[in-house]
């Protein structure tokens, strides 16, 4: 099992561009399509606390029902956030890459080269 994730929709420009850095580094990471198989609301929150992020900081908001579901009203808490997210995957930010170096949304796919061990 590869020491890299990437939480990955192939139909996304930058989550692709991101897959292409990591396995240019040398590294087959393991690819969670997130859309077909989506994460936990548990495994939501572990990776937006290794990010030291926010629950909103991960939410996708173009192309998806957030705003549809009045999801920027602040009186949403993160454990609703999380129900949410984990009702529709969509909303999820893409992509997230979890290296042993850290945990990202790569957006723009550069990003990833940051926390890829190969590259420092």
């Amino acid at each position: 099992m590869s020491s890299i994730t990437i939480y990955h929709n192939p139909q996304c420009s930058n989550s692709r561009g991101a897959l292409a850095l990591i396995r240019e580094s040398g590294v087959e990471p393991t690819v969670v399509e997130y859309l077909k198989t989506p994460p936990s609301s548990d495994e939501i929150l572990s990776l937006v606390q290794r990010m030291g992020a926010g629950v909103r900081d991960v939410m996708r908001q173009k192309g998806t029902p957030y705003e549809e579901l009045d999801l920027g009203n602040p009186k949403w808490t993160d454990a609703q956030l999380l129900a949410f997210i984990a009702q529709h995957p969509a909303l999820i930010q893409r992509p997230i890459v979890v290296t042993p170096l850290g945990v990202r949304v790569c957006r723009p796919p550069q990003t990833v080269l940051e926390i890829l061990p190969s590259s420092r």
